[in-house]
């Protein structure tokens, strides 16, 4: 088992800046892929950003490149999601997740935090 837990959500305005953090425990933390997600009320969960055991391949999609930036700390077993220009639809709840390789698809991965919520204002 691995357990998560998100923390650095809030209210910021657009334009601004947000760092998302999610610490593990349980398993060794750099056995796994990690990615994050997002849902926002109505929609389904969508795909914001993974990387890979080491560090070095992360991936992300279009609706939040250049923005967004996704790094570890395995001695810390942390993962951040770094988020700048953040805009209103951006808003929504943020999950990380732990899972065995770097995807796009939620069904990739195997443990999830209970999310953390990012209200950006217009």
């Amino acid at each position: 088992q691995v357990q998560l837990v998100e923390s650095g959500g809030g209210l910021v305005q657009a334009g601004g800046s947000l760092r998302l953090a999610c610490a593990a425990s349980g398993r060794t933390f750099s056995n796994y892929a990690m990615g994050w997600f997002r849902q926002a009320p109505g929609k389904e969960r969508e795909f914001v950003s993974a990387i890979s055991r080491s560090g070095d391949f992360t991936y992300y999609p279009e609706s939040v490149k250049g923005r967004f930036t996704i790094s570890r700390d395995n001695a810390k077993n942390t993962v951040l999601l770094q988020m700048n220009s953040l805009k209103p639809e951006d808003t929504a709840v943020y999950y990380c997740a732990a899972g065995w390789r770097v995807a796009g698809t939620d069904n990739a991965y195997d443990y999830w935090g209970q999310g953390t919520q990012v209200t950006v204002s217009s």
